[in-house]
């Protein structure tokens, strides 16, 4: 019973424990929707009140949008007047140039016609002309210009006179004023040097040490050196004979070391070249060196330093090579500052304007054909190849500086003492310079004068004329530009002499 009671009384406080949640849970259902309702309200205001404010917003920029269309549409307006003003000017021009056209059209035909009508009249003047007078119109000409010439030659001559006193004289001026300077400041730089090929014994005997047992000596040397060694009977002295400067001075060199040292064998020999060669390779480097800075030439290549200084030992006419580019080198500044070239450009150019001939022996072409392939190898400014590689006249002259250098190399060259011929070549110089005059007709004699830097032709004046002696004149000096080789220049100078002679008896 005690046991029934108690679920009783647990049912029914179960029960009344269910009923109890029940009615709170209805009563907090109650709230939740009211509180829901009442956010539900105020969210639909706040999306009224966003709606309105975006309207108010979209209607603001709309009005302002609209404003700028509108004046957008005015500026496109006023662009479209302007437009319509433009090409209604242009066609009004159009039109006017349309008609000057077709005025212009109308003249050149009127023109054409006109010109056609004057040249048939001139072809039918021209025939009757030449009927008239039976002879063609070449014919005439030529007749014509025969008599001009015949009738005026006395005032041709006195104007060609007047034109070369006149015209001549102010550049022949300035021209000898530079070249003087120039020959002033540099013409005593330098004597003429000749690099011996002769090699002094301190006695006699030395000769048969030099040859060895059986030409051992000589043979031994001249194998390794490259050079010929001649023993002749000329007293305490032997020759050295090359084409080749440097392997000759090599060969000297090692030459008289041996011969200080006294013991000449075929291992000695080797060494001594072989040391010789070093010595060289040194002296040129520091002539290279030294003739660049005497020149004040500045960024050139060591390579091209080293082959500048074989010029050293290379001689022309007497004259040596590398003191002659130096001497140049200054001679063409001077002139270069004078005229107004570029003095660096000048200076290099006749530096280097002989450097081919270090190497002209080894490689094949003329030395200024080698000497640029030697520069554009090496880098060197193509103004300064433009420069040097006219002084022959090979290639045309292409700037100032090559004249510049072409008028040092003919000073240097040219003056007195700087090079040095051959009893032979000076000879047979003088003998071709009188043959070239005496071919021209009308030429009486002739004389090669001033160490054959002068000829003085003279002609039959009943033969030539003055314009004939000038003609003779040119084709004398044209013959001996193409026919010989000389330093410097010659001055041809063609004498026509009138005498009238009459016997008193």
């Amino acid at each position: 019973m005690i046991l029934l009671l108690l679920l009783g009384v647990g049912v029914a406080g179960l029960s009344a424990g269910y009923f109890l949640r029940w009615i709170i849970a209805l009563g907090a259902k109650g709230s939740m929707e009211l509180k829901v309702k009442k956010m539900e309200l105020d969210a639909k205001e706040r999306a009224q009140k966003l709606l309105e404010d975006a309207e108010a917003e979209a209607n603001k920029i709309a009005e302002s949008k609209l404003t700028e269309i509108k004046k957008e549409e005015s500026i496109i307006n006023k662009e479209k007047e302007r437009l319509i003003q433009r090409e209604e000017k242009l066609d009004s021009k159009q039109q006017a140039i349309d008609n000057d056209v077709e005025a212009l059209k109308k003249k050149v035909e009127e023109v054409r016609a006109i010109k056609t009508k004057a040249d048939k009249l001139l072809e039918e003047r021209t025939t009757a002309l030449s009927e008239a007078a039976k002879m063609s119109i070449d014919d005439a000409k030529e007749e014509l210009m025969s008599a001009v010439e015949k009738d005026s030659a006395e005032s041709i001559v006195q104007r060609i006179q007047k034109l070369e006193v006149t015209g001549k004289e102010q550049i022949e001026q300035k021209a000898k004023e530079i070249l003087t300077t120039a020959i002033h400041r540099i013409g005593n730089a330098m004597p003429a040097d000749v690099i011996s090929t002769k090699v002094e014994l301190p006695s006699d005997d030395l000769k048969g040490k030099i040859i060895g047992k059986e030409g051992r000596n000589i043979k031994a040397f001249e194998h390794a050196s490259g050079v010929d060694i001649i023993v002749d009977d000329t007293p305490n002295t032997i020759t050295i004979s090359s084409f080749d400067p440097i392997r000759r001075q090599i060969a000297r060199t090692a030459l008289e070391n041996l011969i200080t040292d006294g013991r000449i064998q075929p291992v000695k020999i080797e060494k001594a070249l072989k040391k010789a060669e070093e010595e060289i390779t040194q002296i040129t480097k520091e002539a290279g060196e030294k003739a660049a800075f005497e020149a004040k030439v500045k960024g050139l290549d060591p390579r091209i330093i080293a082959i500048l200084g074989k010029l050293h030992f290379r001689t022309s006419y007497g004259q040596n090579v590398l003191q002659h580019s130096v001497e140049m080198a200054h001679i063409a500044g001077i002139i270069a500052q004078e005229v107004g070239a570029d003095v660096d450009v000048a200076r290099a150019g006749a530096l280097l304007h002989d450097i081919g001939k270090a190497v002209d022996h080894e490689v094949q072409g003329t030395h200024v054909e080698i000497g640029r392939r030697i520069l554009q190898k090496f880098g060197v400014d193509e103004k300064v190849i433009k420069a040097m590689e006219s002084h022959h006249e090979e290639f045309p002259y292409s700037s100032t500086e090559s004249y510049i250098v072409q008028v040092a190399d003919a000073i240097s060259g040219g003056r007195p003492g700087a090079r040095r011929d051959t009893m032979e070549q000076y000879i047979q110089r003088l003998e071709d310079l009188e043959a070239i005059a005496n071919k021209n007709k009308g030429v009486e004699k002739s004389y090669a004068i001033a160490a054959g830097r002068e000829v003085r032709v003279f002609v039959n004046p009943k033969e030539v004329d003055d314009l004939e002696a000038y003609k003779i004149a040119r084709d004398i000096a044209k013959e001996i530009e193409k026919e010989m080789s000389y330093p410097g220049e010659i001055k041809v100078n063609v004498i026509r002499e009138t005498r009238s002679i009459e016997y008193a008896r």
